[in-house]
Order: structure tokens, then sequence, then C-alpha cells
């Protein structure tokens, strides 16, 4: 099956034409040729189903017109090698990478998270989040400790992260690939992984886990990162996963050399 956008022509888009006549979104004359009004009636009824409206008859809206279509976007996997990575990460140890990255790709597949803007998104945040390609965890700066507290202690009672004080602040500070954090972060990620990390926190630094909490909450977000990215909006799909714009000058360096190498 074959991504239909504008430019694109022949029978595929023929039918394509039809099927979203049929439904009630009149592309104009179908004649093969996926034109202006062909992609305006393709972003009427991605809106109308709740996808991404970006005008390209990819799998899932081919499948939201005609169901016996294959919904699975193409997958950006096969192109993510260790040595187009290192070149997203020029100043990580290649062993990291290549310990690594089978685990990290493992996890984005159960999720299905293998198309490219989610592939550069998760690798892109690992950049910002733990450079060294490895599961770490936070260290004390002054936006998690105050100067005479103890360790994470402005965390204790941060209730948007649904910590219930001390000792909560460190026992979920950040840890893994993307700096899972907050009690409500462990509960929700782990219950959806099927691990107890509420009363088991350091497993969240396991390579396999850590892939898989990464995973999780990119998924979680899949719908707003898509919709940044649509619109060229890095700094946004940064702020979606970290909140705000920290590691943003890596996570953009990372995510425009993924895209422009990966095919």
């Amino acid at each position: 099956m074959s991504v239909l956008k504008e430019g694109s022509a022949g029978p595929e888009v023929v039918h394509l034409q039809e099927k979203l006549k049929e439904r009630g979104f009149n592309p104009g004359v179908c004649d093969g040729d996926f034109g202006p009004a062909t992609e305006a009636a393709v972003i009427a009824f991605q809106k109308s189903m709740g996808l991404l409206a970006d005008g390209v008859a990819g799998p899932r809206t081919q499948n939201a017109l005609d169901p016996g279509i294959d919904a699975s976007l193409p997958s950006a996997i096969p192109g993510v090698t260790v040595a187009v990575v290192s070149r997203m990460f020029p100043q990580t140890p290649v062993g990291n990478i290549t310990k690594n990255l089978p685990v990290v790709l493992n996890g984005l597949v159960e999720q299905n998270l293998a198309d490219k803007p989610m592939v550069l998104m998760a690798l892109a945040t690992i950049r910002a989040e733990t450079e060294s390609f490895e599961p770490i965890s936070e260290g004390r700066s002054r936006y998690n400790s105050s100067p005479d507290g103890h360790p994470f202690d402005l965390y204790d009672n941060r209730t948007d992260l649904g910590n219930q004080g001390a000792p909560d602040g460190e026992r979920y500070k950040g840890r893994g690939f993307i700096q899972l954090t907050g009690r409500d972060n462990y509960k929700i990620h782990g219950t959806a992984i099927g691990q107890d990390l509420i009363n088991n926190p350091d497993l969240a630094n396991d390579p396999v886990i850590a892939a898989q909490l990464l995973a999780s909450f990119l998924k979680n977000k899949e719908r707003a990162i898509k919709e940044a990215l649509l619109d060229d909006d890095l700094k946004l799909a940064r702020k979606l996963v970290n909140g705000g714009s920290h590691g943003l000058d890596r996570f953009s360096n990372a995510f425009t050399i993924g895209n422009r190498i990966i095919a």
C-alpha cells in the first residue's frame, strides 16, 4: 500500500477519492490526481475521525476509509543503525549506542512507534536527557534540592508529580532514558509495562525497562507530538516530554541530523 499525498496519481488515488466521496467528503472529480481538492477532503475526513490532520493518506487514514487496509505505519527501524545514531550523538561512546540501541528500538516496536517521526522523537529525547545513551539517575541540582535540605527535597511536595512528601522526591527522581520523574509517572507507566515501579523505582534504570518506559511515555503523547512536528515546532515537541526547554539545543540538533540521514 502506498502513502498518498499531493502529487500522487493513479488507480490508488481514484480508489481514495471514491472512498472519500462515499463518506461525504467530496474531492471533486475522481480522476486519479491527488490535488488540493483531494488534500482538503482528506484533511476534513481526518478531522472527523480524530486522526492527525496532515492531508496525507497514510495507512491509518486509508484504513479508516477502508478497514481492509493494513493500518501499520512504514517502519524507519531498518535505517536506524549504530553508525547513523552515532552521527546524531557525536559526543557519545559508540559502545553505549551499540549496547543499548537494540533495546530502545525494540521498546518502540512494542508500542507501534516505529515510524520515522516517533523514532526521531525517541532518539532526540535520549540525546537531550541522557546523552551517554544509557539509563542514568538524575543528579542533584538547585532545581531539585534546596541549599540546606536533603537531596531532592524540592520534589517532595510536587503534587503535580503526584508526590506525597518525603521521601518521594528522591525515591521518584528522574531515571532511565527519559528521566521518568514523580510518583504518578512511575505508577502510570510502570503499570503500563507490567512493572511495580512504586515499590521498585530503581528498575527504571534497567536498560530494557528504561526503553519500555521511554516508549510508553511517548506513546501517551503521540498525537500531540505529531501535531507539533507537523508544524515544525521542535520546541513544543520537546516541552510535551520535558515540560520545559531543558536540552532543547541537543534535542533539536539530534532530530535535525536524524531527519536528514534516516530514510
